[in-house]
């Protein structure tokens, strides 16, 4: 029987490019592999067919020799077409085949077959994590600050290589630098990570005696880190370069600092806001007057407490808060005032809260509001 034409095979024309062609070979491909046509006999016979067709046409050279002299170009086993006698020949050829067809449907997904621009040459360090703590005074006006960072570092000895004098790494001679090897299974062809180089493509022949081939070595760091104004709790800095060095000179990991803003035993902050509840002397609340408070910037404000202030009342202070992180302006301050009563009384001022508290029946307006209300639930309860 007569070989069909290998462009009509894969259903596209002699001027079709080479994107053309891989995308209706992996239409055919998929449309006849045996595995989901087994109920069709011919199914085999015909997804063989389509891959013959493709490695002739996928080669630019074979392409060309066949659109000259078609299937005459292969004849006597030319170039790496079809053997004599025409298709496969035993189960190893048909296992090869199916090999290829699994690296062009698959191979863009899985990282393609290697070779230099898919090999793994060196493996890159891990990220680490630094939670950090610092007072609100900081966190207000920012600051340097000096921490140790524990882990590993590249290798001085060998430059991060892991060869003894920084050497280069040698190609590994078992995965040939793919970092995979290939073991056949009946028709399938199963992939592993190369057990000699552990998937690096790479082995040391003469490892560096200080870092034992590694390329890097435990040490503890101390780096300078920029704290910028308005850092809160759970603000992530990163630092990048600065985390594990990388296996065989790759490239290092990042530092990632997490803040903690600590309490403040006067200011409560909320986002931008800061609180500070501030006691005055019953006396001051009943006649009014003037009270310095501190402020996060380590100065003082004056403030002005109203006649008959009570417990809660709050008065605001603008742009006395944190700054805005990587903003402009700042929150406010409020200040919240505790009536304070007087403890530990003397038998005079006794004698005088008692005189005052004679004179005071008018001047509680909310105990006079809040007991008649008292008053007329307990009337209508009796009622």
């Amino acid at each position: 029987m007569a070989k069909r034409d290998y462009y009509d095979v894969l259903g596209v024309g002699k001027e079709a490019s080479a994107d053309e062609i891989k995308k209706a070979y992996r239409t055919k491909a998929k449309e006849l592999h045996p595995d989901r046509n087994a109920d069709n006999p011919d199914a085999e016979s015909q997804f063989k067919e389509v891959n013959e067709a493709y490695d002739a046409l996928k080669d630019p050279e074979k392409k060309a020799a066949y659109d000259r002299f078609g299937h005459a170009a292969f004849d006597g086993g030319m170039g790496g077409g079809p053997r004599p006698g025409g298709g496969f020949q035993g189960q190893g050829d048909f296992a090869s085949a199916f090999s290829d067809v699994f690296d062009d449907l698959f191979g863009d997904f899985m990282g393609g077959r290697g070779g230099a621009g898919g090999r793994q040459r060196a493996t890159r360090g891990s990220d680490l994590r630094y939670n950090l703590r610092i007072s609100l005074e900081e966190a207000f006006s920012g600051a340097q600050k000096t921490i140790n960072v524990p882990g590993s570092v590249a290798c001085g000895e060998c430059n991060g290589t892991g060869s003894e004098g920084g050497a280069e790494p040698a190609t590994c001679p078992t995965c040939s630098g793919m970092g995979k090897v290939r073991a056949q299974q009946g028709f399938f062809t199963v992939e592993r990570t190369c057990p000699t180089c552990s998937g690096l493509g790479q082995i040391v022949k003469n490892p560096c005696k200080a870092c034992g081939g590694a390329g890097r070595m435990e040490k503890e760091r101390a780096l300078s880190v920029n704290i910028p104004a308005g850092v809160e709790t759970g603000t992530r800095i990163r630092l990048a370069g600065e985390g594990e060095a990388g296996l065989r000179g790759g490239p290092s990991g990042d530092l990632y600092i997490f803040i903690e803003v600590k309490d403040h035993p006067i200011f409560l902050r909320d986002s931008q806001n800061l609180y500070c509840r501030v006691p005055v002397p019953m006396t001051s609340a009943a006649m009014g007057g003037d009270i310095e408070v501190p402020t996060i910037d380590g100065g003082r404000s004056r403030v002005k407490i109203p006649a008959g202030s009570q417990t809660g009342k709050q008065m605001r202070l603008r742009g006395k808060g944190m700054p805005a992180l990587r903003g402009a302006g700042s929150g406010d301050m409020f200040i919240e005032l505790a009536v304070e009563t007087p403890v530990n009384l003397t038998a005079k001022q006794k004698e005088l809260l008692k005189e005052f508290d004679r004179l005071s029946e008018d001047n509680n307006p909310e105990s006079s509001n809040f007991f008649s209300k008292v008053k007329s639930f307990w009337d209508g309860m009796k009622g």
